[in-house]
């Protein structure tokens, strides 16, 4: 799924994704780290997977495997 960056704290590294449906999802620190990534820019577009409960795991580039 992927949706774009509506707010992100650097100090938390945790912020609010908008889907492509209109849908605010948030995503915790441990989601960013699991990333790789150093940074998020607001507006930015991001991939998420998300477990069987619908949490989100992991924030990646579109262009990331």
């Amino acid at each position: 799924m992927q949706g774009t960056v509506a707010t992100y704290d650097a100090a938390t590294r945790s912020g609010v994704l908008l889907l492509d449906d209109g849908t605010e999802l948030a995503f915790p620190a441990r989601a960013f780290d699991a990333s790789g990534l150093r940074l998020l820019r607001l507006g930015q577009r991001v991939r998420v997977e998300t477990d069987g409960a619908g949490e989100i795991v992991r924030v990646t580039l579109p262009t990331m495997p």
